[in-house]
């Protein structure tokens, strides 16, 4: 890695190429995405996939294994935990443990947070966006679920390779009183939306997702028929942002585009109901690592 000048921050190109040396990066997601879209993979085919990581495959066969999924027959190949786990499972497993490893391997300090929180943040994210997509029916939830889980990717890339400018983009933020993000764009030239947009797109991840990370912060300025699935994002987020697992200091900076979400239905009473589902969803999956601790799996 070639050494950050005091003065002048990376390029967005430079900072995306930093982060895709980084090992354990979450590439295998889209082809798991691609596989389970697919009417015709069988368990065959998604064993094949989890069967290149082999850490990826570990944690496979211990979840299937553990308590709560042990049906008292331990299984011993990863075609068996696949079986036992059912597709959704699997997929949930999957992308919250490459998303876990990204963080474990990038560096995430810059943000001032605990180890396990951007992890913890972005399930939760993940889990709010799935429910009102359940509520609303206007998406796919898988795709609301994903979104939500990598939508945040570009912030560990920038954490990785522009945490001397941290300091100044606080000042930033608290001089202008703005977002983040136009905090990152006034001292880097580009914000966390813009790198993780350019890493997705990198990874051969669908364009729909690759549209939902940019634009989150800002759905308006996405195409129209980005809208529907923006929605959901940009209330999964508030959502997740208000329920408070790990958000870190720029989760307090948030924008949120109240008249955008009223035109799509989500009104302030109706996020306030979908609180409790979160947290209930939440604390299942997460347990006693709900708000503190690395999420192990």
């Amino acid at each position: 890695m070639n050494p950050v000048s005091s003065t002048t921050p990376p390029t967005l190109d430079e900072v995306c190429e930093q982060a895709l040396r980084l090992p354990c990066a979450p590439s295998l997601l889209p082809r798991l995405i691609t596989a389970l879209q697919d009417n015709a993979s069988g368990a065959d085919d998604i064993e094949a996939i989890i069967r290149l990581d082999p850490a990826l495959s570990a944690a496979t066969l211990r979840v299937a294994n553990s308590a709560f999924f042990s049906t008292g027959e331990p299984v011993a190949s990863v075609a068996e935990a696949v079986i036992r786990l059912g597709m959704r499972e699997i997929f949930r497993l999957s992308a919250l443990a490459l998303i876990n490893r990204w963080e474990t391997g990038s560096g995430r300090g810059a943000y001032r947070g605990d180890p396990g929180d951007f992890c913890r943040h972005a399930l939760c994210t993940a889990l709010a966006a799935e429910a009102l997509a359940e509520s609303t029916e206007r998406v796919d939830p898988q795709s609301a679920y994903t979104a939500g889980l990598v939508c945040d990717l570009g912030k560990l890339a920038v954490a990785h390779a522009c945490g001397p400018f941290f300091p100044a983009i606080r000042l930033e933020q608290t001089r202008s009183g703005g977002a983040w993000t136009r905090a990152e764009r006034e001292v880097l030239g580009y914000d966390h939306t813009q790198v993780g947009a350019q890493l997705l797109t990198t990874w051969h991840f669908p364009p729909a997702l690759v549209t939902a990370a940019q634009f989150f912060h800002q759905p308006l300025l996405a195409p129209a028929e980005a809208w529907p699935l923006l929605a959901h994002l940009h209330a999964a987020k508030y959502l997740a942002i208000c329920f408070g697992p790990g958000v870190a200091e720029d989760g307090f900076y948030f924008e949120l585009n109240e008249a955008f979400l009223l035109e799509w239905g989500f009104t302030p009473e109706f996020l306030q109901e979908m609180l409790p589902v979160v947290l209930e969803r939440a604390s299942a999956r997460l347990r006693d690592k709900l708000t503190f601790g690395s999420v192990a799996l």
